[in-house]
């Protein structure tokens, strides 16, 4: 039996149509037996009645009446289960390029990023276009799962064949941590245990690699930031002195005694203590939600970060950022004017300029784009009506990530990834 707190990889899986994600994640769940007995009686009825010689194991996660009919995901699709080891939230993202917001939607909060590759088809335009997106989103740990090895007679050669060709691409990005697994989703090899057919195969399976993965050093535990959500005060008179700072810590550790600042205002103090839903505890690290009391009686409200005294973040209206660019409803243009959401604060921001548009098949810079449409990448000036407490995205995603809404309409039309500040 697992005594203490489980963890949560998160993880999107992406790859071109038809290279067999839904069946991937299908495999997963059934082999790890995270399925109701109705619902795989329901797969395997409708398997029957479209004729598949096999249980589409597929169907398992082709929620959408839309994809099931063609045969492909257009939408991102949760799914969550469990192993003894760890927990998981999987994100199924679709491999059309019209689908590319999908794709960045799964991929920002994952810890890890499965790219699969059609064994007969070797790499195409999609799955390195994917492969950009996962660098882009600093998604730290990256598995190429090179698929269908069973239609080429579990040929080494051509697994190898596709391992270098990928690495080769890789050095162009930004990729920590880069795994290589030949596999067969339809028939489990080397999906959950390891396989007969490819003996020539020494690395683990794919459920292994995510059991062991270490994830706790991809979390910035330096530079602590703390974007307060909610101001605490009971009104009860039992705790009618009670004020605490409700949020979730985006990086470092946090402890009673430690020394914090406060911005905007940049008063210091210490915090006196740490509270979460089941009671006090000894530190607060990401991505715990806790709250925070402090000894001194500071000013604090929603949209303030709590941060150290001599690490604190980039204090900027004026900010530099690669936008994906997410509704079809408008284009962005210079001038245009949204509003920003960044970690707990709301402002509004004027699109300065569009520096460049950018090609994601290609990694071209169109420099004289001039707008950009649905599921289009650039890079874009903003300007603030207020600071912005920010780190780079790279260095930090939660401080370094925001979302823009059309005011008119309250709907997200864009993601952004801070690139530096003026």
């Amino acid at each position: 039996m697992v005594t203490g707190r489980m963890d949560i990889l998160r993880f999107a899986t992406a790859g071109s149509v038809d290279d067999g994600k839904s069946t991937l994640i299908g495999r997963l769940l059934y082999d790890s037996k995270a399925i109701f007995e109705d619902q795989l009686e329901a797969v395997e009825r409708t398997s029957r009645d479209r004729g598949d010689e096999y249980t589409d194991l597929a169907l398992l996660t082709d929620g959408l009446r839309a994809e099931r009919e063609q045969g492909i995901t257009i939408d991102v699709a949760y799914r969550y289960f469990a192993t003894p080891r760890r927990k998981f939230i999987i994100a199924d993202t679709p491999g059309h390029i019209q689908y590319t917001r999908n794709m960045v939607t799964g991929a920002s909060t994952a810890d890890l990023a499965i790219v699969l590759v059609d064994a007969r088809k070797g790499l195409l335009e999609q799955s390195r276009r994917h492969a950009f997106l996962v660098s882009l989103l600093r998604v730290p740990h990256l598995v190429l799962c090179v698929n269908k090895m069973d239609l080429v007679d579990y040929d080494q050669q051509v697994f190898e064949q596709i391992k270098d060709e990928f690495t080769a691409f890789a050095t162009k990005l930004n990729v920590p941590d880069l795994t290589f697994v030949p596999m067969s989703a339809l028939h489990g090899d080397n999906v959950v245990s390891r396989s007969d057919n490819m003996a020539w195969y020494d690395g683990p399976p794919l459920l292994h690699h995510l059991e062991n993965l270490h994830i706790a050093s991809d979390r910035n535990l330096v530079d602590v930031r703390f974007p307060v959500q909610y101001v605490v005060r009971p009104q009860s008179n039992a705790h009618h002195d009670y004020r605490g700072y409700a949020g979730q810590v985006a990086a470092g550790v946090l402890k009673p005694g430690d020394e914090v600042m406060h911005l905007p205002s940049g008063l210091t103090s210490r915090i006196a203590g740490i509270d979460t839903f089941n009671g006090t505890v000894d530190e607060a690290f990401p991505p715990m939600s806790v709250i925070l009391r402090l000894e001194d009686d500071i000013d604090v409200s929603r949209g303030d970060m709590i941060c150290r005294p001599h690490n604190a973040p980039t204090v900027a209206q004026d900010v530099e950022a690669m936008v994906s660019w997410m509704t079809p409803e408008r284009t962005l243009r210079p001038r245009a004017k949204l509003a920003i959401k960044h970690t707990t604060s709301t402002a509004r921001a004027l699109v300065r300029d569009l520096q460049y548009r950018l090609d994601v098949n290609t990694l071209h810079r169109d420099e004289a784009a001039t707008e950009l449409r649905l599921n289009e990448i650039g890079r874009v000036s903003l300007r603030v009506t207020k600071p912005l407490f920010c780190d780079e995205y790279a260095r930090n995603r939660t401080t370094g990530g925001f979302i823009l809404i059309d005011e008119a309409t309250n709907t997200t039309v864009g993601a952004g990834m801070i690139v530096g500040t003026e």
